[in-house]
């Protein structure tokens, strides 16, 4: 919560000097008179009892006002300026090759995709002034974000990329088609490009996240390549896995999940070759651990000047204080007017 007008707690002050007097008035008031509680005892009715409440009442509901002048508010929605930034689109392998579980950790299950999801999730986190887009690509390359520093609905649209089931099943419930098992990394990487043309940032980078090998697509890993560097922009390849067998979740014959032994093919040559060409680095990753240090590496790059503006929506909490410390402070004083005829 932050306040609107925060210069309205100057009207402490003579609160403050109230509260002194009323407290210093209590002790120095009094009369002298027979001790006579020896005879009838202490009778302490529920008029002294309220008198002694009834004045902090009436402090509290005037400090509520104060409050409620300072303008309280919430922050609904704010868009952070970006000093020092980079343009970051991340291009991810959501083949089916995805599917398969050499990233796990312990006894629980995770996808390729899963870690991959994870990981940069972390680093958008990490990364809160950058303009950071997606694509994903299988047999074909689609955007899912531009870029954008509404870091909250990029990771909204994260959320939502996910892989064929084991029943060879969209998350809609619709037959994948073939295209979707490919992989298409020249596709991927050029409109990654597209996305990064007319960006802000002077520095542009692409991180190529891939666990298989081109065979599909219009455009071949060369020539997005060419194309990555002729526009200066930097691509970092991270091949996930290696060539071998591993675990994929499967449908047997009798429809029950079964876990798979596949064999899956790793184009490291490739991917060294795109980042190469463009003068970014390939590393090759095999647990979780790797890939979030692999990014964190990735994330301490030079940055560049951007000026944009700040727009900040907020929702006023002024109404609750007001209503409830005029009615208490007329609660107050209404209650010591009729109970001694005298103000607080």
């Amino acid at each position: 919560m932050s306040f609107a007008f925060p210069w309205a707690f100057l009207l402490l002050i003579p609160l403050a000097v109230a509260v002194w007097r009323m407290l210093r008035r209590k002790r120095s008031r009094g009369v002298l008179f027979a001790d006579a509680t020896a005879r009838f005892g202490n009778v302490v009715t529920w008029r002294h009892r309220a008198l002694r409440v009834l004045p902090y009442g009436f402090l509290l509901g005037c400090l509520a006002l104060i409050v409620a002048a300072a303008g309280p508010r919430s922050e609904l929605a704010r868009e952070v300026r970006a000093s020092e930034a980079l343009a970051v689109m991340m291009a991810a392998d959501v083949s089916g090759s995805m599917r398969a579980l050499d990233l796990s950790e312990g006894s629980r299950e995770v996808t390729r995709l899963d870690a991959v999801k994870a990981c940069f999730r972390d680093f958008v986190d990490r990364r809160p002034e950058d303009l950071i887009g997606l694509v994903t690509f299988g047999g074909y390359a689609s955007v899912r974000s531009p870029l954008t520093a509404d870091h909250r609905a990029l990771l909204h649209t994260l959320s939502g990329v996910n892989l064929p089931t084991e029943d060879g099943l969209d998350d809609r419930g619709l037959p994948v088609s073939d295209d979707e098992l490919l992989t298409a990394i020249g596709d991927g990487l050029a409109l990654a490009l597209l996305r990064l043309q007319d960006a802000e940032p002077k520095t542009k980078i692409v991180i190529l996240l891939s666990d298989g090998e081109s065979n599909a697509g219009a455009v071949t890993p060369t020539e997005a390549a060419s194309a990555a560097k002729a526009a200066g922009v930097r691509v970092y390849t991270i091949g996930v896995g290696k060539t071998g067998r591993t675990k994929v979740r499967a449908r047997d014959f009798a429809g029950r999940s079964v876990l798979a032994d596949v064999f899956m093919t790793l184009d490291e040559e490739t991917l060294k070759a795109i980042a190469k060409e463009t003068g970014g680095r390939y590393a090759n990753v095999r647990s979780q651990e790797q890939l979030e240090e692999t990014l964190r590496r990735i994330g301490e790059l030079e940055t560049t000047r951007v000026e944009r503006e700040v727009y900040t929506r907020y929702r006023g909490q002024s109404l609750p204080w007001a209503v409830g410390g005029g009615a208490l402070t007329a609660l107050s004083a209404a209650l010591t007017l009729i109970l001694v005829r005298r103000p607080v």
